[in-house]
């Protein structure tokens, strides 16, 4: 009796970490799947929405707890060293010299959006990667904020939209301090958003968010207030949120007056405006991806389901008229044309990163795991591709299917008049600052608390995590994985003392078939479809998970995009392999328009590229209708050294398929590809052996192939 109760005792003992174990309570693990994170209770640890908010479905933690591994941690390594580390000394938005933003009055030049576009993203990779000098940089920008502030409320410039205060600038800046307060706890940034948001309560509604771009963004003005609302609880907020909302355009609204639908428009040939057209009230891309979830946003303060399905319907909208194509993003070019939805189309930059957010956004808002999925499809598939490999250009216009990168004009067929395909730094100024949150953000979303004081691997990728949960231990979680390339992901606690809490793992739609481990021990397999498998378990130090994710391929075929096919496997989509030929050009010779750089710089020092097909890349695929899979040989090779997959030299996977050349696809009069309804339906051209990659490594890429009649024989 006594030897029993002491072997008791004993256990309690090493649980409570006392004593270090190794076997833990596997036997008692508990594995449950549910559809979404129950939100009846309130994480006691991080900061959630305040009544009479609805409930938060996952809570975003502080920037700086998720620490980035493997070539996430390289992307942000190469951002720093290219054109986002440096933009500060090149572009001439950020030349200190009479800068509005750092103007005490708020007057002075270069006072618009790319200042905290900019911030947004350089910032937050010092915050995560514990750089000093760029943490040092961007307090320069933010001091001058933090003591900007006029006797009114108002900060930083005196923007004027038209005859109209322009609050547009101001709402990116916002994202800005809000992240320097999570990192900081920095009691003046309250203050200011504070003062800032009675000032605006006090704007008329005539003189609000008046204008273009201000009163169609007006979700992100929104989210702020709300942020601060969960910090400070002032009554106020409340009611300017409802004032926010009144003041935005209707992105609810379906069937509007056509002279309601904001964004410049055009349709083919001098056709009529459809009329779908007119339920979205804005088709500008960027708008579009950044704006679109204003309705769910509104959904926290009114709670009624109607809000938070015009933003589900927002999405499917868009992409049933212009996004039959694969990665995620939709063929608009700068604004959504009607007849103009082939995969040569394609989307800004801008519009990739913003599309990233807002699913981050919409993640937390809902704990709808379909929204990750997203996000990780457009991060890993459309976005890489943006950008050059050592992240010193990036072009304006990327598409699912581009033969050729040149500083040529494509319009009309691309919407945009200038040579916008090419890789310049300079070019493109909204884009050549905005793109810096992309990564950033991204890998401060890896992670999330959750309402139970829990802890949801929500987005996957080499990381690291320290969280609250439980009772208040802090963990450490380090994620090991080649995800999303390789299909098992493997995470190790570490903990100071035995703890329980649940551990969320997310469970994409695409995978089929999952397995779980806990200490090499299966404790629950077989699991497919959308959603999140819970594990709830007293954790102690060393402990070890291991989710596998089959990866199989699939073929998805667009029906409204002239039945075209695309090629995935897991969360990667697949292109054309094409080589690729770079020809360097001078920026200053090349750039569009309205172009800027500092005084002074060496433009030299930052060329241009123009990216020529070397090898033939008009395919047709040649795959087994009965049994599509059966077509395609994965060929898996050595993870790269530099750990940077995303270019043709270093991709660590591949996919050998049959193809057929069509001859009569060609570059069209534009010089893009031609378009896929204009192609004959048959071939005489013999099956061939080609090679598909990543999209995201695939500068050049065909990525919807054309159907030909019995392409399988």
């Amino acid at each position: 009796m006594l030897k029993n109760r002491f072997k008791s005792i004993l256990a309690l003992v090493i649980c409570a970490g006392l004593i270090s174990c190794t076997t833990g309570n596997d036997s008692n693990n508990s594995v449950t799947l549910v559809d979404r994170i129950p939100t009846e209770y309130t994480n006691q640890f991080y900061v959630s929405n305040r009544a009479p908010l609805a409930p938060s479905a996952l809570i975003k933690l502080p920037v700086g707890s998720v620490k980035p591994e493997g070539f996430l941690k390289e992307y942000l390594i190469r951002q720093k060293n290219g054109l986002t580390g440096n933009l500060g000394e090149i572009s001439a938005w950020l030349q200190k010299d009479n800068n509005a933003w750092l103007s005490k009055d708020g007057t002075g030049e270069w006072g618009w959006e790319e200042v905290p576009y900019w911030l947004k993203g350089y910032a937050n990779i010092g915050y995560i990667m514990n750089d000093q000098r760029m943490i040092d940089e961007s307090m320069i920008w933010l001091e001058a904020v933090l003591t900007s502030q006029r006797e009114n409320g108002d900060f930083g410039p005196k923007l004027m939209d038209g005859d109209h205060p322009d609050f547009w600038a101001k709402m990116i800046m916002l994202y800005c301090l809000q992240s320097y307060y999570e990192y900081s706890q920095d009691e003046r940034v309250i203050a200011l958003m504070t003062n800032y948001f009675k000032y605006e309560l006090t704007v008329p509604d005539d003189e609000f968010l008046e204008g273009y771009w201000q009163r169609l963004r007006g979700g992100d003005n929104l989210h702020s207030v709300l942020w601060l609302y969960n910090r400070t609880g002032d009554d106020f907020l409340l009611e300017l949120a409802e004032k926010i909302h009144q003041n935005t355009s209707d992105w609810a609204g379906r069937d509007l007056p056509i002279d309601q639908v904001r964004n410049y428009y055009e349709v083919r040939d001098g056709g009529e405006v459809p009329d779908w057209y007119r339920d979205q009230v804005d088709w500008h891309n960027v708008n579009h991806a950044q704006a679109f979830r204003e309705p769910a946003q509104y959904y926290l303060l009114t709670k009624n389901e109607k809000d938070l399905q015009a933003t589900y319907e927002n999405f499917k909208i868009i992409r049933e008229h212009f996004g039959q194509v694969p990665g995620g993003m939709f063929g608009s070019d700068e604004n959504a044309r009607p007849g103009y939805a082939d995969p040569r189309q394609g989307v800004e930059t801008c519009g990739m990163v913003e599309q990233m957010n807002s699913d981050e956004h919409l993640l937390r808002i809902t704990g709808d795991p379909f929204w990750a999925d997203h996000a990780e499809e457009v991060a890993f598939n459309t976005y890489p591709a943006a950008v050059m490999p050592d992240f010193k250009s990036l072009h304006y216009i990327t598409s699912p299917n581009m033969a050729v990168l040149d500083a040529e004009n494509h319009s009309p067929g691309i919407a945009n008049s200038g040579p916008f395909l090419m890789m310049n730094p300079f070019s493109s100024r909204c884009c050549q600052h905005n793109h810096a949150q992309g990564w950033p953000y991204f890998i401060e979303n890896l992670w999330m608390a959750t309402p139970d004081n829990g802890v949801v691997a929500a987005m996957y990728g080499a990381s690291k995590v320290t969280v609250k949960v439980g009772d208040g231990i802090e963990v450490n979680i380090e994620e090991t994985t080649h995800y999303p390339f390789d299909e098992e992901i493997k995470f190790t606690l570490n903990t100071e003392k035995a703890v329980e809490f649940p551990l969320y793992l997310r469970i994409p739609a695409w995978a089929k078939g999952a397995s779980i481990t806990v200490n090499g021990e299966v404790v629950k397999d077989n699991i497919s479809g959308i959603g999140y498998a819970k594990i709830s378990r007293t954790w102690i130090n060393g402990d070890q998970v291991a989710l596998t994710l089959p990866m199989e391929i699939q073929t998805k075929i667009w029906e409204k995009n002239s039945n075209s096919l695309s090629v995935s496997r897991g969360p990667l989509t697949y292109s054309l392999k094409i080589r690729e030929k770079y020809f360097k050009k001078d920026s200053d010779q090349t750039a569009i328009w309205d172009s800027k750089w500092q005084k002074g710089v060496d433009t030299k020092k930052w060329p241009s590229w123009e990216i020529h097909p070397v090898t033939d890349w008009n395919y047709s695929l040649v795959v087994d209708e009965n049994d599509p899979a059966s077509s395609f040989e994965v060929m898996k090779g050595h993870w790269p050294k530099s750990d940077f997959p995303f270019s043709l030299e270093e991709v660590p996977i591949k996919i050998v398929a049959k193809a057929r050349q069509i001859p009569e696809w060609q570059l069209d009069q534009y010089g893009l590809v031609g378009e896929l309804k204009d192609l004959p339906k048959t071939s005489d051209q013999p099956v061939v052996d080609v090679t598909l990659v990543p999209m995201g490594a695939a500068r050049l890429r065909i990525t919807a192939f054309p159907q030909l009649l019995h392409s399988n024989n």
